[in-house]
């Protein structure tokens, strides 16, 4: 089942954003007076085809991975004299400009009404409560503790813990204070509190910005009672079974599932000993822990789980907004994640930010996968950072891409003429290299996380 989720996930998410991003360079190149000769979703075959009035022909194609507008140009072939008006390397580089622009900008107004609906629909958010602090760690230092809400970081307000991840990320790979606002159980005045970062966490593979502060959210206790097992994990290849009680981990006492999360996941590749009760007898079950993930960053697995509790009332807030009021949230959130990744892409450069958080088709296909079958919610947000994604990668000044068009058609407009054919010829296989590049890269990432 999660195979056919990853599959139509991925095709209505490729379908949705391409369709939306090409219809922008559409609608403006109509705008414009320029003729459309082909709107193409996907390339290679063509599985459907169908002409509009004004002679454009539409295609859904065989290769869902893109998708182009064809527009009538001199530079392409002949045109008759009669259309010469209607070529777009007629245009003024102002008209020309809104039409490679429209695009991008289309991909961000997608994400915004995504967002917009999801924030009219709200969210049941877990509030940021601190459960314990690492000794010695960055958030130790900075006097933080047990009990404490996280209200707001660098300013901006908290109102869950994937708000305070996101603002964390925001400062992977520098150094300086991060500043923090916090509030004590039952108080409602908030205390400011700085947490120092040096390089902090600069080139790591897979950040994990809350736990390397040393902040453990706030849980509900689980009882260590296994309630399911990985059928090719280490748990049943041991003979553990659901139902057993986990009362030891070599020798030391368990009263809580986290602490077997804990214990487990330092140690990979390691045999360990669990005392489990099962039918009011105690026996030792040893295990040979698995490892997942790379050499340097592998951690254990065990391969079960416990039942979920329900959280207390109090943890939990619900935030959601008016149709109006949404609209600024919409557009908050898309300018946040815009500059978000358009940061990350710089520190990718720049090694503050390793470059192996690039991700490539296959890792888009999980995630589309993974939130398609989470809910209808999840995959909105999805789609709305894809779509962002897409529109800021298609800006960058690379030629092939919209932004390497801009950077000619602006190069123009300043210099009162075009750039030589030459000129943009070694532009275009410049970033021809350079796409295809990423692109590699990015599918090396994928399959190392396999």
């Amino acid at each position: 089942m999660s195979a056919l989720y990853m599959i139509v996930g991925t095709l209505i998410a490729l379908g949705v954003l391409v369709t939306f991003h090409e219809f922008g360079h559409f609608w403006v190149a109509r705008r414009c007076g320029v003729k459309v000769l082909r709107f193409s979703v996907g390339f290679g075959m063509p599985l459907l085809r169908w002409y509009d009035r004004q002679g454009t022909e539409f295609v859904v194609a065989a290769i869902p991975l893109g998708g182009y507008v064809k527009m009538l140009d001199e530079r392409e072939g002949e045109v008759p004299v009669d259309q010469l008006d209607q070529s777009f390397n007629r245009k003024s580089v102002r008209q020309r400009i809104a039409i490679v622009a429209a695009g991008p900008v289309a991909n961000f107004l997608l994400a915004l009404v995504f967002f917009w609906g999801l924030a009219m629909l709200g969210t049941e958010q877990v509030r940021p409560v601190i459960g314990s602090v690492e000794v010695g760690s960055i958030a130790a230092k900075a006097g933080l503790s047990s009990g404490q809400e996280i209200v707001a970081i660098d300013g901006e307000p908290t109102v869950g813990w994937s708000a305070v991840n996101l603002q964390l990320i925001r400062r992977l790979g520098e150094s300086g204070t991060l500043q923090l606002l916090v509030r004590e159980q039952g108080s409602t005045a908030d205390s400011p509190r700085e947490l120092v970062l040096d390089n902090w966490l600069k080139g790591t593979d897979e950040p994990d910005p809350i736990r390397s502060l040393g902040i453990r959210p706030w849980r509900p206790a689980l009882a260590p009672i296994l309630a399911e097992l990985d059928p090719k994990g280490p748990a049943q290849a041991a003979g553990l079974k659901t139902g057993d009680r986990l009362l030891a981990l070599d020798g030391q006492a368990l009263t809580d599932w986290q602490q077997v999360v804990d214990w487990v996941r330092v140690r990979p590749d390691t045999k360990i000993v669990l005392r489990v009760e099962r039918d009011g007898a105690q026996i030792d079950v040893p295990v040979t822990l698995a490892a997942r993930g790379k050499e340097k960053v592998a951690s254990g697995y065990l391969g079960a789980g416990v039942k979920a509790v329900d959280w207390p009332p109090e943890m939990l807030r619900e935030v959601s907004y008016g149709p109006l009021a949404a609209i600024g949230e919409g557009a908050r959130r898309t300018w946040t994640m815009s500059v978000l990744t358009l940061d990350s892409l710089k520190k990718m450069l720049f090694g503050e930010l390793s470059v192996k958080n690039l991700s490539g088709p296959i890792t888009i296909a999980k995630v589309a996968g993974a939130s398609a079958q989470s809910g209808v919610a999840d995959f909105l947000n999805f789609l709305a950072y894809l779509s962002i994604s897409l529109g800021v990668l298609n800006l960058l000044p690379i030629p092939v891409l919209d932004g390497g068009h801009l950077l000619f058609y602006l190069i123009e407009w300043a210099r009162g003429r075009p750039l030589s054919d030459r000129v943009q010829g070694w532009g275009i296989q410049i970033g021809i290299s350079l796409v295809v590049g990423v692109m590699l890269l990015a599918l090396v990432n994928d399959l190392g996380r396999l």
